[in-house]
């Protein structure tokens, strides 16, 4: 009875934990089903009776199925093993075999690699060898850019020649270092034969280029590139350059010759000689042809050495310069002189002289020395000897009669003409180069004979009419001379004479007042009394001394009444006012004495204040 509710409880608890479980959450549970599915179709009593038969039956079934499938599966792995173990036979007997013939083919494989590696030394000689012809050996092409073919040495050079130049003296360089290393007989070998190349090269560059000088219009780059390899070759170089200047001198006298004769094309410009007829237009217009001739032809000389770089390059071009200009000289000079000689106007040999001088400047900074610059320099010299001698020749020719001086005694018209010219020329001079020296060359032309004129002409007047006449042609010629700088020894000179000839006039002048004024009688008892009083002498009484007063009571209204005649043809009023001063200081002078002798007490005036109410600044002030 006990045994019974015990498995009643047994049972009631897994139907419990049947009915609890939910199936949907079971996986293996499903997939049990899932496979029962398949084969159990029929819910039956019978079905169910015989499920467990079934699932046994089922379940050995798969387990032949699977024991079927294994045993396939172990045939093939056996006959696998089977080729393995063949396969392995097979490489112990090609291993045995190979091993025998390595042992037999071991001197071969030496000797193979043996040869390898006397390949690879024979391909890296190769490669050196083909390096060292490529740095140190010249190209059939460069040979023949450097001496031509030789059925046709004077082959047109190219410019190829300078690359194939450069490289020759590149692989002279680097001889050196390959002297350095080791290797001289070789090094000198190679440069030597590129010295031979070098030489050669050169020689016929020199050849080329010289014949080029003789034809040249235009430098060409070539060219100038030549002259640039040439310079370290003196010899060669001076010929090419000899050439050159030999070419362009006939050239350049052609070109002025036809300037000269025959004009620019079609006759324009006109021929420079049908204007021979004005010699400042012919002289000017020979000179700036050459002052633009010249700087062209030196800048193609420049141009033509503007690659090279010599230490004497300066002195070169300017001795090459000088050589292509002497051709010009001859036709200059003629032509110049014939000027010259045939001018006879001082004004225009002046004025041709400055051009000489100044296109001998400008023409100087382009061509310096040689025979061109020592031509200028002769005309020069003999312009102005030949300007000198007709400005002396016009003085003396305006000077050759000795005229009278006008009643006016103004400067005649002759030193009024030749004052005119000694100011145009001073005016010109004064814009020129060297003026101090030129302008100290006209005034002596010209003041000198001026001078001795002057004083001719006043020599036949009496003493105030020469002095006034010689101080009016002395102030014109200041006048004239102080408007010009440089003229101060000229200035002083004048100065001086004018300063004695006014001496003379105030002396004449004082004298005049000194009579007008009958001071004469009175001056020469105040010099001469001794020491009486100056009241008891004659001629000194209080009645005569208000004689002399009331005379200069006229001459205090009327200053310039008692002046000369001669005095109001002075040219200048300051001269006028010098002598008019200096003369009233003589007379202020013997009228302070007198003054001073009436109001001395021991003279014996009684009230001298009547006599001479005047103080000598009072009457100083009145006449000034």
């Amino acid at each position: 009875m006990r045994e019974l509710p015990e498995k009643e409880n047994v049972l009631s608890k897994r139907l419990n934990k049947l009915l609890e479980t939910r199936v949907e959450n079971d996986h293996d549970t499903l997939e049990a089903l899932k496979e029962l599915s398949t084969f159990y179709c029929d819910n039956s009593l019978q079905a169910r009776r015989n499920l467990r038969s079934q699932i046994e039956k089922r379940s050995l079934q798969i387990n032949e199925n699977f024991l079927s499938e294994f045993r396939e599966v172990k045939e093939s792995f056996d006959s696998i093993y089977n080729d393995i173990a063949d396969m392995s036979k097979s490489l112990e007997d090609m291993t045995l075999r190979l091993q025998n013939a390595k042992r037999q083919t071991k001197h071969l494989l030496e000797q193979t690699s043996s040869y390898e590696n006397e390949i690879a030394k024979n391909e890296m000689q190769q490669k050196v060898a083909t390096a060292f012809l490529n740095k140190f050996i010249l190209t059939h092409e460069e040979l023949v850019a450097l001496h031509g073919n030789k059925q046709k040495r004077d082959l047109v050079i190219t410019p190829e020649i300078f690359v194939v130049l450069d490289k020759v003296q590149r692989i002279h360089n680097d001889c050196k270092t390959l002297m350095q290393s080791g290797y001289q007989t070789l090094a000198l070998d190679v440069m030597e034969q590129m010295t031979l190349h070098q030489e050669g090269a050169l020689e016929r560059l020199y050849h080329w280029t010289q014949n080029h000088c003789r034809n040249v219009e235009n430098l060409t780059d070539l060219l100038t590139q030549a002259m640039c390899r040439l310079q370290d070759r003196p010899v060669l170089f001076k010929y090419v350059i000899d050439e050159y200047c030999i070419s362009r001198r006939a050239v350049l006298v052609g070109e002025f010759i036809d300037a000269l004769t025959r004009g620019g094309p079609s006759g324009n410009p006109a021929p420079i000689e049908m204007r021979a007829h004005d010699p400042h237009v012919y002289v000017t217009d020979i000179l700036v042809w050459l002052n633009k001739a010249i700087p062209i032809e030196n800048q193609n000389l420049h141009l033509l050495v503007s690659l090279c770089n010599k230490e004497d390059k300066y002195e070169l071009l300017t001795n090459a310069m000088a050589s292509i200009c002497e051709g010009i000289c001859h036709p200059l000079k003629i032509r110049i002189d014939k000027i010259l000689n045939a001018s006879t106007q001082s004004s225009s040999l002046y004025a041709i002289t400055n051009l000489i001088r100044y296109y001998k400047k400008s023409i100087g900074k382009v061509s310096e020395g040689g025979l061109l610059a020592l031509t200028l320099s002769e005309l020069q010299e003999k312009s102005e000897q030949i300007f000198l001698i007709a400005l002396q020749q016009q003085v003396s020719n305006c000077l050759v009669r000795v005229e009278t001086p006008p009643r006016d005694l103004s400067p005649t018209p002759a030193i009024n003409h030749l004052l005119s010219v000694m100011r145009d020329m001073l005016s010109t001079a004064s814009m020129s180069e060297g003026r101090e020296t030129d302008m100290g060359k006209i005034v002596q032309c010209v003041l000198d004979p001026l001078l001795r004129a002057v004083n001719e002409q006043s020599s036949r007047l009496p003493p105030t009419d020469m002095a006034v006449y010689m101080l009016n042609c002395m102030y014109a010629m200041q006048t004239c001379l102080s408007l010009y700088e440089f003229m101060d020894d000229k200035l002083e000179r004048l100065q001086a004479q004018s300063d004695a000839q006014l001496d003379t006039l105030t002396s004449e002048q004082a004298s005049s007042l000194v009579a007008n004024l009958n001071l004469g009688p009175i001056y020469t008892i105040l010099q001469d009394h001794a020491h009486a009083p100056l009241s008891g002498i004659p001629g000194m009484e209080p009645g005569n001394l208000r004689n002399f007063l009331s005379k200069l009571d006229m001459l205090v209204s009327l200053p310039d009444s008692m002046l000369l005649q001669q005095i109001h043809l002075l040219s200048s009023s300051k001269h006028k006012k010098s002598v008019q001063k200096r003369a009233f200081d003589v007379l202020l002078a013997i009228y302070k004495q007198l003054y001073e002798g009436v109001y001395d007490a021991n003279n014996l005036y009684e009230n001298p204040a009547s006599i001479l109410p005047r103080t000598p600044s009072e009457l100083m002030k009145m006449l000034s």
